[in-house]
């Protein structure tokens, strides 16, 4: 018993001081809504397709067809990416036009490269 408590011991003493979170309390909540929200292929699919539409942006009547889901499913799917601050909205008569947040995209990638 006594060796155990001494290489404790001497290990406690040893052991280096732990390092500063490399992102805050909230910018790791912030950055996981972010991942959580790109966590599911529909909705990388549905930032490339508007990434790669005319302008940077595509109308949620777009998006349906591409990726083989319903209107009201892939309206779920872009509040959600709304929500992570991945996309903007603008309502244009009945119709809803997305466009992708380029900082936000920037900023997860910075996130991930820091690790």
């Amino acid at each position: 018993m006594t060796t155990t408590t001494t290489v404790a011991a001497e290990a406690a003493e040893t052991c280096c001081t732990p390092a500063e979170p490399a992102v805050s309390a909230q910018e790791a909540v912030r950055m996981a809504a972010v991942f959580r929200a790109m966590g599911d292929p529909t909705r990388v699919r549905l930032l490339s397709l508007i990434a790669a539409g005319e302008q940077g942006e595509a109308c949620v009547c777009d998006l349906t067809d591409p990726v083989g889901l319903s209107q009201s499913t892939v309206s779920h799917h872009m509040r959600i990416l709304t929500e992570a601050g991945l996309v903007e909205r603008e309502q244009r008569g009945k119709w809803a036009y997305y466009s992708v947040v380029r900082p936000a995209l920037d900023d997860a990638a910075i996130a991930l490269r820091a690790f």
